[in-house]
């Protein structure tokens, strides 16, 4: 497609990865670059074009450490369910959240019904590929986020202490700061041909 270099639309898409370690934490993150990737984020699809998301973004230490508290509690409750300690770099996130230049909650106005897939998938569907193409907007820019929900073990209280209304829906938590000497590639995953299925569910392409 003219105009567009695929090569380097395709390298973001394949590099965007959670970053926990190697970031730049005494570096500044400025608001104006963070609002311009939110711009970005904003052009991804929404439910009835509702644009009930909301970006609660986080570079109070104030705020940052009652959240930091929070994902810490949940962090050791996951840890203590596991046969097995958590790899290293989970712990530093949790340890190291509070030192974060910025910390952003995409919500969204409104509640997943329990009772209702179609209405959880829509609701979501709603906020989630804007949180995305938020992470992707950071890591063309040189800053690194971590895709996590470990916060909404205590989502009432995380709510309370931001002052985040009843009828709103908190959804992930990305911690940012700019990348340093972070070395970013592809995951290994499985080959697209082994998770797509044709016309039939297990029906992979002859």
């Amino acid at each position: 497609m003219a105009g567009i270099d695929l090569r380097a639309v395709d390298h973001v898409l394949r590099t965007t990865r959670s970053v926990r370690q190697r970031l730049d934490l005494d570096r500044c993150v400025e608001r104006d670059l963070i609002e311009a990737c939110i711009e970005i984020a904003t052009q991804a699809p929404t439910g009835a074009n509702r644009e009930a998301w909301r970006f609660l973004v986080l570079d109070a230490p104030e705020q940052k450490r009652a959240i930091a508290l929070l994902y810490r509690r949940a962090f050791d409750g996951y840890a203590r369910l596991r046969a097995e300690p958590p790899a290293a770099r989970y712990r530093h996130l949790a340890d190291h959240l509070h030192e974060f230049p910025v910390i952003i909650l995409p919500c969204i106005e409104g509640r997943p019904d329990p009772e209702s897939v179609a209405q959880q998938v829509a609701l979501y569907g709603s906020v989630l590929p804007a949180a995305w193409s938020l992470m992707l907007a950071l890591r063309a820019r040189g800053l690194g986020a971590t895709w996590t929900t470990l916060h909404l073990a205590h989502e009432r209280e995380a709510a309370r202490a931001l002052g985040i209304p009843e009828g709103v829906t908190q959804t992930v938590l990305l911690p940012v700061a700019y990348t340093r000497d972070a070395s970013l590639r592809p995951a290994d995953r499985r080959p697209a041909r082994e998770v797509t299925y044709w016309n039939r569910w297990g029906a992979l392409r002859g």
